[in-house]
């Protein structure tokens, strides 16, 4: 039996979670895998706690899964990533803006969207594409953010994960959202988004950061 493990404060701390209720183990997508999860923790109170989500439980899709923190209205930044994310964007992404991955044209719906899953709570599920260029093919990916509290209660985190199909290329990528639905946790009728017009080129140079030296492996802290 394939096992989730909830750590940390809360009603749930120390539950063995059973995945055998959601589908046969490796068989789900890193998308859903981590939808189950994040559901398997919710109770009565509402959004998980950042504290609940132990990496145990997400060992098949770490190099996929990141931890976002909301800094500001409609902005969040990178506290964990994996593997996955910084060879897409061709360096480390701890303490970047999740705006980063996405073309100037796209930002302010991922924005507003991000608000959402903050502001009512709500998940957010997102359809990416990356043009094809000189070094490179078009790729598609999926994302899904899926709000947490914070230990004082309030939501102000985001556990993550974001997939790409398809070879990566030159880097940095950046993409465009081809489709996306926000799904109110007190409303479940789905909000689909209108589609974002692809605009070619950056309008920003990329800032630098170190290259990372070897294979990221995502470890989580509890300096929150």
């Amino acid at each position: 039996m394939k096992t989730f493990f909830g750590n940390g404060s809360g009603s749930k701390a120390g539950k063995i979670i059973a995945m055998d209720r959601f589908d046969s183990g490796r068989s789900l997508s890193p998308i859903r895998q981590a939808e189950a999860y994040w559901t398997a923790l919710l109770t009565g109170d509402g959004v998980p706690k950042r504290s609940q989500i132990d990496p145990r439980g997400l060992e098949n899709i770490l190099e996929y899964t990141f931890i976002l923190e909301r800094i500001a209205p409609g902005l969040a930044r990178f506290r964990l990533a994996g593997s996955h994310l910084s060879k897409i964007a061709g360096l480390e992404v701890r303490g970047m803006p999740v705006t980063a991955f996405f073309e100037p044209s796209a930002r302010q719906h991922v924005t507003d969207a991000l608000e959402s899953v903050f502001a009512d709570p709500a998940i957010g599920e997102f359809d990416l594409v990356s043009k094809g260029k000189l070094g490179r093919v078009r790729m598609e990916a999926r994302m899904i953010l899926l709000p947490l509290r914070s230990d004082l209660g309030v939501v102000s985190r985001v556990l993550g994960v974001l997939v790409a199909d398809g070879v990566i290329g030159a880097t940095p990528r950046r993409f465009v959202v081809s489709g996306s639905r926000i799904r109110s946790l007190t409303n479940l009728h789905d909000r689909p988004s209108q589609h974002v017009v692809e605009e070619t080129g950056m309008a920003e140079e990329a800032a630098e950061f170190d290259r990372p030296t070897g294979h990221l492996r995502l470890v989580f802290s509890r300096d929150e």
